[in-house]
């Protein structure tokens, strides 16, 4: 798997979390810097840390199932890519209070960031089977998340909720369409 694919595994990744910092942004009466990085960094840390988490269990397992890990990438990649994409359609939820508030609640973005970060554990399971370079691509996970994140509170605060379901369509798709591409490519369908 080259840099492209991994920026883009990093990209689909990060767009629940874009989608979480934009509607952090939009609670925010004025951008505050110190949170969006607060922000920026623990979704970031945390679509690092997961799949790093994902290729250590994956190792374990990489001599039982070598000869189907394709399935195994692309049924990964298309069920969080799917499930971003049913999510988008299906209807997200609403803040139910509509107040903004600048007070930044550590416990809420915590929840947040293992709660975004979940696909990213199986994204890492995929990546052991697929001889991934792993400090590499949760270098660049972690960054473009991180990247992205920052870009969605200031987003949230100056546009509001407008492109939130766009990016978690986006996400989506670039995910299923990368598990799609390694199913192919181990059939040989792709050279």
């Amino acid at each position: 798997m080259g840099l492209f694919e991994v920026i883009m595994i990093g990209v689909g990744l990060s767009m629940d979390a874009f989608a979480a910092s934009v509607c952090k942004g939009l609670a925010m009466r004025r951008l505050n810097v110190k949170n969006m990085l607060v922000i920026a960094l623990f979704f970031g840390g945390f679509q690092a840390m997961m799949p790093c988490i994902g290729w250590f269990l994956g190792k374990q397992f990489e001599g039982y199932i070598t000869s189907f890990d394709h399935w195994v990438a692309f049924a990964l990649l298309a069920f969080i890519g799917g499930k971003m994409i049913f999510d988008v359609f299906r209807g997200g939820e609403e803040n139910s209070s509509g107040e903004k508030n600048d007070c930044l609640n550590i416990k809420e973005i915590l929840t947040l960031a293992v709660a975004t970060s979940i696909d990213a554990l199986a994204v890492g399971i995929s990546f052991a089977f697929l001889q991934v370079n792993i400090i590499k691509a949760v270098s660049v996970i972690g960054v473009t998340t991180f990247v992205l994140s920052a870009a969605g509170v200031v987003i949230g605060n100056m546009f509001g909720a407008r492109y939130e379901k766009k990016a978690t369509l986006a996400g989506g798709i670039i995910l299923v369409l990368i598990g799609l591409k390694i199913l192919l490519e181990h059939l040989g369908v792709l050279g």
